[in-house]
């Protein structure tokens, strides 16, 4: 199941603390200080790679901490500096953190992910401490003290992960998204005649005349997705990065008008962004009405929205090609 959302707590690497030592020497009874310096503590980066597809690891495990610096030794040895801890996100994966001293529930972006191999620094180890030989003077020649490591950075971050797709699919439950994604595409998602079948976004990839597009069928649409009403709020984000829209709606709806305004509703209600996307109007399952009804009706429809509306069946693959037309 595709994890899309996770907060967690990251913690760089403590640095190592300096020694305290002196040099016991054959025939030097009074040796000079060579306590050796801490290792620096462990950075912790995120990356971004194309094989990663959710954020489920970051569900499961909460607390991601980097190796401390091992402490200074006698003999002047430093320390071994921790190992770097790197976490693996997915392509479409936005770091968030909440703003500092803000009580609201605002939350800046640290970083957005796009590009495969993208790596962000995203908390630094502590720095080791001196060892006692750094201290040493002609007026303190023997000193017994050294410098503490530092502690590293801590951050809680929110993951959010919005699917990188050229065209998102959206509509009622049962307009036929997850059919029309399968006809389309390579997808192959769960098809039933129930609401709510599709759990979770699909992906899906088509080649149109040498073009490859990258569909995304946004389930859990329905008044109220945008307040957290159905599956919606989960997954509006997922639609936020798409070129363009197809929005699908059953020809055989009683109040075709009022289902195209719901799910204008709920876009603008997400994000006003989403509404200046291009939208391409489509009525499915036209296969279960006379041809001259189906324009009928489309023709209506057309005008009360003041839009183009296309034909199509997602189950014959009537009007599809025009479609796929329309998205290059």
């Amino acid at each position: 199941m595709l994890t899309d959302e996770a907060k967690i707590f990251i913690k760089a690497g403590k640095g190592g603390d300096g020694a305290v030592s002196f040099r016991h020497e054959k025939y030097v009874p009074k040796g000079g200080p060579d306590g050796g310096d801490g290792g620096d503590g462990g950075d912790i980066y995120l990356i971004c790679k194309a094989d990663v597809q959710t954020l489920t690891n970051y569900a499961r495990k909460k607390e991601w901490l980097a190796e401390s610096g091992e402490n200074g030794r006698p003999k002047r040895q430093t320390g071994k500096d921790g190992e770097d801890l790197e976490l693996i996100v997915p392509p479409g994966t936005v770091v968030k953190e909440k703003q500092e001293g803000d009580k609201s529930e605002g939350e800046r972006i640290i970083h957005d992910f796009i590009k495969e191999d993208d790596r962000l620094l995203i908390a630094r180890g502590g720095n080791g401490g001196w060892g006692n030989v750094h201290f040493a003077s002609a007026t303190r020649q023997a000193p017994f003290f050294a410098k503490k490591g530092t502690l590293g950075e801590e951050r809680r971050l929110k993951l959010e992960l919005k699917l990188i797709a050229d065209i998102g699919i959206i509509g009622l439950p049962n307009s036929g998204k997850s059919t029309l994604l399968s006809r389309i595409s390579n997808a192959r998602p769960k098809i039933a005649p129930y609401p709510f079948t599709t759990l979770e976004p699909n992906l899906g990839v088509a080649n149109f005349h040498g073009k490859e597009l990258i569909f995304a069928d946004i389930p859990g649409l329905i008044t109220g997705a945008s307040e957290g009403k159905g599956l919606g709020d989960k997954f509006l984000r997922h639609i936020e990065r798409t070129r363009k829209l197809i929005h699908l709606i059953d020809i055989n709806s009683r109040n075709l008008i009022e289902d195209y305004r719901i799910i204008r509703r709920e876009l603008e209600q997400w994000s006003e962004n989403l509404l200046r996307k291009e939208e391409i109007v489509v009525l499915n399952k036209i296969d279960t009405m006379l041809p001259k009804d189906s324009k009928k009706v489309a023709k209506e429809f057309s005008q009360k929205i003041g839009k183009n509306v296309l034909l199509a069946s997602a189950i014959s693959g009537l009007g599809i090609n025009e479609l796929l037309g329309k998205l290059i």
